[in-house]
């Protein structure tokens, strides 16, 4: 399995960014995928995930009402919307993805396959 991200770059407060992974290799549709984040000194930290086959999405509270995040099946892609970006965003975000879905999908540890991160900066 691999998972291909794009999409990060330097925003201002305010902004918006969208991010890509694109996932190869998988076996199967029971699956989950989505997006932790690390910013300087500071532990991975769950983001957003969807399960691929269904479409439940999950959020961190920090984010909830300014991310979407959602996939194209015929793309093997999984996008992230990201709206109304603050400096506290600023991190590398990282796709990542699991099989098959856990309860504990907001756990770094729970996730086998990872993408390179890509950086989101947001600063005026």
């Amino acid at each position: 399995v691999q998972l291909q991200a794009s999409g990060g770059g330097a925003v201002q407060p305010g902004g918006s960014l969208r991010l890509s992974c694109v996932v190869s290799g998988r076996t199967s549709n029971d699956f989950t995928i989505g997006w932790f984040r690390q910013a300087p000194e500071k532990e991975r930290e769950f983001v957003s995930v969807i399960k691929w086959s269904g479409g439940t999405r999950y959020y961190a509270d920090s984010v909830k009402g300014r991310f979407t995040i959602s996939k194209d099946s015929t793309k093997n892609t999984v996008f992230l919307q990201m709206n109304s970006l603050k400096p506290e965003d600023t991190a590398v975000y990282y796709c990542t993805a699991r099989w098959p879905h856990t309860v504990r999908y907001y756990v770094a540890n729970e996730y086998r396959h990872w993408g390179q991160g890509t950086l989101v900066t947001v600063s005026s």
